[in-house]
């Protein structure tokens, strides 16, 4: 078996290399209706820029065809059709060669050094739960997704701030929000003396209300940094406080300690200082002027202040069918209570009570929540809808349908297990045995090709921070997790609805399903299929539950990705 992990941009960019000098052309094909016929095009129209009257050189077409490489999937045919240069792929080479190493699929490559210093800071987590609006509860599952991402890709993560309020760890905790806590304040006594001495004399008379030290000249730093960063150009003036300052001290101290939690094995770099590391600040919109004020200051009374800040400002909220303005508590109560009311429906209320399921109906929950927040781009307003009862499973773009699919999966490889161990079925043979050109069914091909093979470049978007370009704002794509995810489950779904995984159909067992009438389950029907030896037909599901096995890895790194654990039942 040939080894190497496959990649679609490996394979995009030794396509696009062998037509030649010039810009991007190929494409990876994903519906369904494409996949029949192709895998990668190169439209006709941008064949025609680069070729004049796009016929595309024999010379060239036969380099395609032939195509070799790292990471390269390899080629079957590559042909002219109406559409452009469509090329397919062996199929069962790149069933053999992803299968056979799922594992190499499921996360990033491991880093061979340590990666960027990155301090996320979300200023939404200084206060109590209940005064946290939806934007910022937006905010701060962005940051938390965000570092998941950034630490799955090697970088060395420290967030901040660490949360004080004592009712903040427990809400964050039930939201699957890995966050630190800290019991005191950071101390302000180095920046209060340098704040003091920049302070604007008081008028006569004039009282400072309490906690309130003066006020700070920002304009010389804005003639530095601010109209050409993209700071707001109405930023002359800044109140300094004792909550200001603390909060400076905390982001000066956590970029002077070093490195945050990046992966295990990697050490810091020797000569890591304030300047190597990138402070993102993940703000709501409502947030971020007051952000700015502070970027300022800091510049403004530090001179190792880190040369790279970024916003990363998450758009507004609205509610749609909320009584009023609801608080993130009140967000969380109302879709609880919502998954508690469709699971007694669907269980019963006796079900509904019992401890297990609750934390079931917990997870569903903070799925439901994560995916509402997070499958929107961060950049972008997000619209809930809040009115209604209930929460179905059976709506496509939510969490709880994920998870649905992901307890789906969980529950046919314990069947497979169960009737193993009942000798219904032989044992799972080694994966270097099995033969994947069984496997022709066009939801089999969907389920590799647009989910496990290109996982590893899924990853790597959410983990892309637009930091290089000139500017105050950068962006990211976490919205990619959530989308990718239910895509998948989609695809899953269609096919498990259509394919019997356990045992054969009807057609190819020729009737031996006479003695199964008192089986379990749509995937338990074979008891006796031991007794008449098919090699083939149990080549074909040893194939398919290895492809799902993968399907299964995927699912649940991508889970972990947003901080969710896997269902088992539903």
């Amino acid at each position: 078996m040939a080894t190497g992990r496959l990649g679609v941009g490996e394979t995009l960019g030794a396509l696009n290399t062998a037509l030649g000098p010039g810009d991007p052309v190929w494409f990876k094909e994903t519906r369904a209706r494409h996949l029949r016929a192709r895998d990668f095009l190169a439209p006709r129209p941008a064949l025609q820029a680069r070729f004049g009257d796009g016929q595309v050189p024999e010379r060239v077409v036969r380099a395609v065809a032939g195509l070799q490489g790292p990471g390269v999937a390899p080629v079957l045919r590559c042909a002219p059709t109406p559409a452009g240069l469509a090329l397919q792929l062996q199929r069962p080479a790149v069933f053999e060669r992803v299968l056979g190493a799922v594992a190499a699929y499921v996360a990033p490559a491991a880093p061979a050094a340590p990666g960027p210093r990155v301090l996320l800071h979300c200023p939404a987590l200084r206060g109590a739960p209940g005064a946290l609006r939806l934007s910022q509860l937006r905010a701060v599952l962005v940051a938390d997704h965000l570092a998941r991402a950034l630490r799955a890709h090697g970088a060395s993560v420290r967030l901040v701030p660490a949360v004080r309020d004592p009712h903040m760890p427990t809400f964050l905790q039930q939201l699957h929000v890995d966050w630190p806590a800290a019991s005191e304040r950071a101390a302000t006594e180095a920046l209060r003396s340098l704040a003091l001495a920049e302070l604007s004399p008081a008028r006569d008379g004039e009282a400072l209300p309490p906690g309130v030290l003066g006020t700070v000249c920002l304009k010389e730093v804005m003639q530095e940094r601010g109209r050409a960063g993209g700071y707001d150009p109405n930023l002359d003036k800044c109140l300094v406080t004792e909550d200001l300052l603390c909060a400076l001290a905390e982001l000066q101290e956590a970029v002077r300690h070093g490195p945050g939690d990046g992966p295990p094995g990697l050490a810091a770099a020797p000569d890591a200082d304030a300047g190597s590391c990138m402070v993102v600040h993940v703000v709501s919109c409502e947030e971020e002027f007051q952000q700015q004020k502070l970027d300022l200051l800091w510049w403004k009374l530090d001179e190792q202040a880190p040369l790279t800040q970024k916003h990363l400002v998450c758009g507004p909220v609205k509610a749609a069918g909320a009584p009023g303005a609801l608080t993130a508590p009140e967000y969380y109560d109302l879709r609880h209570a919502q998954v508690c009311k469709a699971s007694a429906q669907k269980r019963g209320r006796e079900l509904a009570r019992d401890p297990a399921w609750m934390e079931v109906v917990r997870v569903l929950s903070v799925a439901t929540i994560k995916f509402e927040m997070l499958s929107t781009a961060p950049q972008s307003q997000l619209l809930l809808a809040l009115a209604g009862g209930s929460i179905s499973t059976k709506g496509t773009k939510s969490g709880t349908f994920v998870m649905y699919n992901c307890a789906r999966l969980a529950t046919l490889f314990e069947g497979y297990k169960h009737s193993t161990e009942q000798g219904r079925y032989p044992t799972f043979p080694p994966v270097s045995s099995l033969n994947f050109s069984l496997l022709q069914d066009e939801g089999e091909w969907l389920l590799l090709f647009n989910g496990v093979l290109p996982f590893p470049d899924v990853l790597s978007q959410t983990a892309a921070l637009a930091c290089a370009a000139p500017g105050l704002h950068t962006t990211a794509r976490t919205e990619t997790m959530c989308k990718f995810l239910v895509q998948l489950s989609m695809d899953f779904s269609s096919y498990y609805n259509r394919i019997h995984i356990l045992g054969v159909s009807t057609q190819q067992r020729g009737g031996c399903l006479q003695g199964c009438k008192g089986s379990k389950g749509r995937d338990q029907q074979a008891p006796s299929l031991l007794q008449e030896p098919r090699p083939h037909l149990f080549g074909q599901m040893f194939a398919r539950l290895q492809l799902l096995r993968a399907v299964r890895e995927v699912l649940h790194a991508g889970l972990a990705m947003l901080g969710l654990p896997p269902l088992n039942h539903i």
